[in-house]
């Protein structure tokens, strides 16, 4: 039963009755919006540069980028549990409470010199980790998940550059500093935010229906969990070392997008980032929506593995042309952008959904999800202390060149493993359950 605070009797009720578009379009609009500005508290001040600024060797922003990522990853460890056994009555108050100290700790974080608000970033990270799990949780085993899914999943490549672009023109219009600018631009997005969650929180459980084409979803327990791994072991080990590296390149281009656009020429337009990734996010929503037509959970299992693999060779594609100076920098970062979240995308929406539904197995989609995410940020912290402490002379254009190029090779293979293994595991289990 779900929690009754910030709940509307009429608009639950009217869902429960209204058409599969109308209900589509309510839930996608509410959760993308909400997301939005969960982010928001997350990464504004990933568009300032703190240039000038450096300890024991490293730059400043680096030590924020990872004091913040080793917050958020950490958290996705405790998530594997805390989101698998995630009540719906718990939904409201998580967000809420998350937000607040998320919040707080941008106001600290301006309030408290350098280095020593370095640890604010950390603070940060923890509670906002949770962010996507309890939002995914009243979209997931729907029959129209794939549409809900992929509305919300490229809610974050839309809310990264118009979060960037909010903290820019904060920066430029109102002359905010950089420490000021993510708790000033916190606070623009709080009321919206409390909003959508509103909106978000009418929605209805699955029905008998969703449970019958998409399976019964509830909370794991620790047996649950470990059994569930031991079944499936190789293909997720497999899909986790895609996602590592997905997660990796991705959180890369979000946190340093700034400086690399500075060494294009582009270090004085917020503008860029918002034009950049809405035309991605156009496309992908289009894209990941139109799996809801195909019935065959197994098929559609398998396609997303497939466009998993199409987003890893346009990586490596765009990157060749660019690198070869056969187009230049704004359709190579489209490009980029489109390949990484083809490959990103399925994972934090209906990967795991048509997984669970394909071998018909009761558990929660918020379990894998924070599993394949506690290795993808590990993944990611691993990454930025290799290029602050491994390759320090390396631009940070160069080495995101060089990563293209390695996750494209490499994420190919694996994910192509894991097609494979996915093919016959199917097999060999319907043999076993006829």
């Amino acid at each position: 039963m779900q929690s009754d605070l910030l709940r509307s009797g009429a608009v639950t009720q009217w869902l429960r009755g209204t058409n599969g578009f109308l209900f589509s379009l309510y839930a996608t609009l509410a959760a993308f919006c909400l997301y939005t500005c969960i982010f928001a508290f997350r990464k504004t001040y990933t568009v300032g540069t703190f240039e000038g600024i450096a300890f024991l060797g490293v730059s400043y922003k680096s030590w924020m980028v990872i004091s913040q990522v080793i917050g958020y990853g950490l958290a996705k460890f405790a998530g594997i549990k805390l989101i698998s056994e995630l009540k719906s009555t718990f939904r409201v108050k998580g967000i809420v409470i998350m937000v607040t100290v998320a919040g707080l700790s941008w106001l600290f974080f301006a309030i408290t010199p350098p280095p020593y608000n370095i640890a604010f970033l950390f603070m940060n990270g923890l509670p906002l980790s949770m962010g996507w799990g309890l939002v995914f949780s009243y979209l997931e085993g729907r029959r129209f998940t794939e549409v809900l899914g992929a509305g919300v999943s490229v809610s974050f490549i839309f809310s990264s550059g118009f979060a960037k672009s909010v903290g820019g023109f904060v920066m430029k219009f109102w002359g905010v500093s950089e420490y000021w600018m993510p708790f000033v631009s916190a606070c623009i997005f709080l009321l919206p935010l409390l909003f959508f969650l509103w909106m978000l929180n009418q929605v209805p459980p699955p029905n008998a229906l969703d449970e019958e084409l998409r399976t019964k979803r509830q909370p794991m327990n620790r047996e649950e969990r470990k059994k569930f791994l031991t079944m499936f072991a190789p293909g997720l080990i497999l899909l986790i070392l895609t996602y590592t590296m997905l997660t990796a390149f991705r959180d890369f281009r979000d946190n340093f997008s700034a400086e690399v656009w500075k060494t294009l020429g582009y270090g004085n337009s917020p503008e860029i980032f918002t034009k950049t990734e809405t035309p991605v996010t156009i496309a992908i929503l289009i894209i990941m929506g139109s799996i809801m037509f195909i019935r065959s959970n197994r098929n559609a299992f398998l396609i997303n593995q497939a466009i998993i693999l199409c987003g890893m060779l346009l990586v490596g594609i765009a990157t060749f042309l660019f690198d070869r100076d056969l187009i230049n920098e704004v359709p190579w970062m489209i490009m980029l952008g489109m390949g990484l979240y083809l490959g990103y995308v399925p994972f934090n929406s209906i990967l795991f959904d048509r997984m669970i539904a394909t071998f018909k197995y009761v558990s929660t989609v918020g379990f894998l999800i924070y599993l394949a995410d506690a290795f993808g940020y590990l993944g990611s912290i691993g990454v930025l202390l290799y290029k602050e402490f491994g390759q320090p002379d390396l631009s940070w254009l160069e080495f995101f060149v060089h990563a293209g190029y390695i996750m494209s090779v490499s994420g190919s293979v694996l994910i192509i493993g894991s097609m494979v293994y996915f093919h016959f595991k199917h097999q060999q289990w319907t043999s076993y359950n006829r």
